[in-house]
């Protein structure tokens, strides 16, 4: 029997703001527990919530970004839950007038290609504390620093086939936020966190299976591995003739396995009512003009310019785009004298690798780059050897590339002399070769310009060593 997998998704974002939705305390990761906290965020009587004006900005940047239709009046809501760490025993939330909805999010699918996402709704509300299972021996300890901790959540319609495509447009999702500087998206943090819905049904169908909520999922790779137990369990369950609960799984990343974590709240179960303490939230006309103006360009807009502005490939594009932060160093690099394409493929190798083992400084300068790649252009410095020359130039964090090349010995040389007698070094060093070389295995060329560089310490001018060795040998 055929399956056809349907999945949901709904993703918590960290808002990027310094203080709470609805009081001063701090937001800042790491602090000691219960210390960023105060009677509002406590839940204490008579304390009174003051929505964060930044926090609300940054949520309409995200539905804009996301093609969301704002809605000039959304209405806080009282979410009602008894758990330890909501203190109140109800959560500041949106419910049926909610900031933004209606809007998409185009991403690639492995195996459907370019499609896109439904935004059902993008709304405001606050984070819970956090329940500490491993601090106190058999006790749950509580965290309550991350109470009232500005969200955005953003609610997917049931449109992935696969988990590789939720995936995908999580991936896609990251990228949008991080552009407009809506929130780090750490995930190891919990600035990002995401809720599956997950079903399966017969292909072909169009009603919906009975679907389950996955959470506790921390990572993109254990996002596509949950999701995938989870769909694996489903069928195996309704194919040996079971039926699906609609309960809400954890997902256990050390046993690598989802189980039942309780049975599935729906809307009703949460009593929601208008938040009496808040007035409807009103975003001005002209201010919602101002924002949706001040949008940078994103990342698919991006994408598709690098790729026929600066004609390179569309896969150059795609990586180098992943991160604004690189991006804007591309085109900077290239703005200082670089070709496109060298630009890249400097950008995507040795920039991205140094920048990786440094936590994501970028250490030479896209000026300096650029002089560099002009360096290799002219045949100053062979490739290999403007190589070293930027590691220098990366850990010193200054220099000029020609001097540096010339303090390391690394300026190529055209002297005729020079090369010559590079060249008959490495014949008389191998004649074994040579006699193969000269009985017909031309395929050995390579490896003598290979000795001839090795012996000139990198030296020799690559693009006239093959003439040289060819004439020596005999062609």
């Amino acid at each position: 029997m055929s399956w056809e997998t349907v999945i949901g998704l709904e993703t918590h974002v960290q808002l990027r703001t310094r203080s709470k939705m609805f009081c001063g305390c701090s937001t800042a990761f790491g602090a000691p527990p219960n210390t960023n906290v105060c009677p509002v965020c406590l839940g204490l009587p008579g304390a009174l919530p003051t929505v964060n004006g930044f926090a609300i900005q940054l949520a309409v940047r995200a539905a804009l970004a996301l093609r969301c239709e704002v809605h000039l009046r959304s209405v806080f809501a009282r979410k009602n839950y008894f758990y330890p760490d909501l203190p109140k025993g109800y959560q500041i939330s949106q419910y049926e007038e909610p900031l933004a909805t209606d809007g998409q999010l185009a991403y690639a699918s492995p195996g459907r290609g370019a499609v896109s996402a439904t935004i059902v709704r993008l709304h405001v509300e606050e984070d819970a504390g956090k329940s500490l299972h491993d601090r106190v021996p058999k006790s749950t300890a509580i965290d309550l620093n991350r109470s009232g901790v500005p969200l955005a959540e953003i609610v997917t319609g049931p449109d992935f086939r696969s988990p590789q495509e939720a995936r995908a447009y999580l991936l896609a999702l990251k990228e949008v936020l991080e552009y407009a500087d809506i929130s780090d998206c750490d995930m190891e943090k919990g600035s990002l966190r995401v809720d599956a819905n997950v079903s399966v049904r017969q292909m072909g169908a169009t009603a919906l299976g009975t679907k389950t909520e996955v959470k506790n999922i921390n990572s993109f790779a254990y996002v596509e591995k949950a999701l995938t137990l989870e769909r694996d369990r489903q069928i195996a369950t309704l194919e040996a003739g079971g039926r699906i609960a609609q309960q809400t799984m954890l997902f256990d990343a050390k046993a690598n396995a989802v189980r039942p974590q309780r049975s599935k709240e729906e809307s009703k179960d949460y009593r929601y009512f208008p938040e009496p303490d808040l007035p409807p939230l009103v975003v001005p006309e002209l201010w919602l003009a101002e924002e949706r103006a001040a949008l940078p360009e994103l990342p698919a807009a991006r994408r598709e310019r690098f790729a026929t502005h600066y004609g390179i490939p569309a896969q150059d594009a795609a990586v180098l785009v992943q991160s604004r932060t690189i991006a804007d160093y591309f085109e900077a690099t290239v703005a200082a004298g670089a070709e496109a394409k060298p630009a890249a493929n400097w950008v995507m190798g040795e920039v991205l690798a140094d920048a990786k083992d440094r936590a994501g400084t970028l250490r030479v300068t896209p000026e300096r780059l650029a002089r560099l790649i002009e360096l290799v252009k002219d045949g100053t410095v062979s490739n290999p050897a403007a190589k070293q020359v930027f590691g220098a130039m990366a850990v010193n964090g200054h220099g000029d590339p020609r001097a540096v090349a010339e303090r390391l010995g690394l300026i190529q040389v055209a002297d005729a002399g020079a090369l010559t007698g590079w060249v008959e070094e490495v014949i008389a060093g191998h004649p074994t070769e040579v006699a193969r070389y000269r009985k017909g295995e031309t395929k050995l060329l390579p490896f003598f310009v290979g000795q001839v560089m090795k012996v000139s310490k990198g030296k020799a001018d690559p693009t006239r060593v093959p003439t040289l060795v060819k004439e020596r040998l005999g062609g």
